[in-house]
């Protein structure tokens, strides 16, 4: 009998239990950004940016801690993608990220992402959060969701 073939992997499996419904404090945590097209905020040429952000990332030996990836939806038209990185790299558009953060994780199809955006809302509010800025974290691509089976999502809320 043959060994099934497993596919190769592309993002690493996802463990929700450190991110969900958690309090993390980030001091200039390093991320490179990458900006994204979107319609009505649905991305349109993410893997694009991906692919530009990891191969600045690869150049230079970099790596990418828990795999951390947030998407910062600064209008219909557009998504700022920041890729947490461990070191500077040069030439990447560089940003860093302070403060106390929120976060909270999601499982199933993106159409629900308005009901756990209201589900946030609340969470955040009975744990006396006042959110001043909202990041998504897509822990996986589709096919790595459809591979592992879950689709998780992270929403993060910067908080103080």
């Amino acid at each position: 009998m043959e060994k099934e073939k497993q596919e190769p992997e592309c993002c690493p499996e996802f463990n929700p239990a450190a991110w969900d419904d958690q309090v993390i404090e980030w001091n200039n945590k390093l991320f490179i950004r990458d900006k994204v097209f979107t319609i009505f905020y649905m991305p349109v040429n993410f893997g694009g940016a991906m692919k530009r952000l990891m191969g600045k990332v690869e150049k230079t030996g970099a790596e990418v801690p828990d795999w951390l990836c947030l998407s910062d939806h600064t209008s219909k038209w557009n998504m700022d993608v920041l890729l947490a990185v461990d070191r500077e790299i040069e030439g990447a558009d560089r940003v860093t990220l302070s403060g106390k953060f929120f976060s909270k994780v999601y499982e199933g199809p993106f159409g629900d992402t308005g009901k756990w955006t209201e589900e946030f809302k609340k969470a955040a509010t009975e744990r006396g959060h006042e959110i001043k800025k909202w990041y998504m974290w897509y822990t996986t691509c589709p096919k790595c969701a459809k591979k592992y089976g879950k689709n998780y999502v992270v929403i993060m809320g910067l908080i103080a």
